[in-house]
């Protein structure tokens, strides 16, 4: 009976090994310090370490980005303190009134279709027209001289940027499905405002200004370019909340929750 117990421990100690081994060469494009993190009889694959460290990522460009524009007195203490509070507040929320269902909410069933092409190519665009490019144009103040531009732009860039950040917490494990749709819908009203501000600004400058000296040309492009930035952003971001977030994002992620909820 001994002699039993022991043959199939060193038999499921070979499977073990054998599965180990199998699993890591099916992951040898991972790095060795990620590997660490998986646990191969929980089904863990390349993909899922590839999406972690793709948040992870993006968390961590977005950070800098809130700090390059904290430290640089761009951000006002009101935009701070919205980050914070709304930080607080989700896991008031998260608490109190929308606490997990299940035991690990990042398992849950997803509102849309990841694979669909709004869902993929929908945070490519907003992330392009919402964070690259008014970078550039703040980056482009610098070299100007621009520094009402810059100042006008600045706000919205922290708040999507924070947005961004704020987006990676509440997608872990910890946060219900109606936390997560808080931070986008909660972001976006706020940045309604910014954005508005934004516009405003652009069009009270004049063809004349030149910046600190610049060419008149070159004040003109950054005029017609800071303008159409602005508007796009407006209308986009506008469009995103009263078009698809609150009409339509809002109230099916509510119900795929209380759904749940009754089950």
């Amino acid at each position: 009976m001994a002699a039993t117990t022991h043959e199939d421990l060193s038999l499921q100690e070979e499977q073990k090994q054998e599965h180990e081994r199998v699993f890591k060469q099916q992951n040898d494009d991972v790095p060795a310090s990620s590997l660490k993190y998986l646990n191969p009889e929980k089904g863990q694959t390349m993909e899922t370490v590839r999406k972690a460290n793709l948040i992870s990522l993006l968390q961590l460009n977005a950070l800098i980005v809130m700090l390059v524009l904290s430290a640089s007195g761009m951000v006002s203490l009101q935009d701070l303190a919205f980050v914070l509070f709304s930080i607080v507040y989700i896991f008031i929320l998260s608490k109190f009134s929308f606490p997990t269902i299940s035991g690990d909410p990042s398992q849950d069933t997803p509102v849309f279709n990841p694979k669909s092409k709004m869902v993929r190519l929908g945070p490519i665009f907003g992330a392009v027209i919402g964070l690259v490019l008014p970078i550039a144009y703040i980056f482009d103040g610098f070299l100007e001289g621009d520094k009402e531009g810059i100042r006008a732009a600045a706000p919205h860039v922290f708040l999507l940027a924070s947005q961004a950040f704020v987006d990676g917490v509440a997608f872990s494990d910890r946060f219900s499905t109606p936390i997560r749709v808080f931070v986008p819908v909660f972001f976006n009203a706020k940045r309604i405002f910014t954005l508005v501000d934004w516009v405003r600004n652009e069009f009270s400058k004049g063809y004349g200004d030149d910046y600190g000296g610049g060419s008149a040309s070159a004040a003109a492009r950054r005029l017609s370019l800071g303008r159409w930035l602005a508007i796009a952003n407006l209308v986009f971001w506008t469009l995103d909340l009263f078009g698809f977030m609150l009409p339509i994002y809002l109230p099916r992620a509510f119900k795929k929750y209380y759904s749940a909820k009754t089950e």
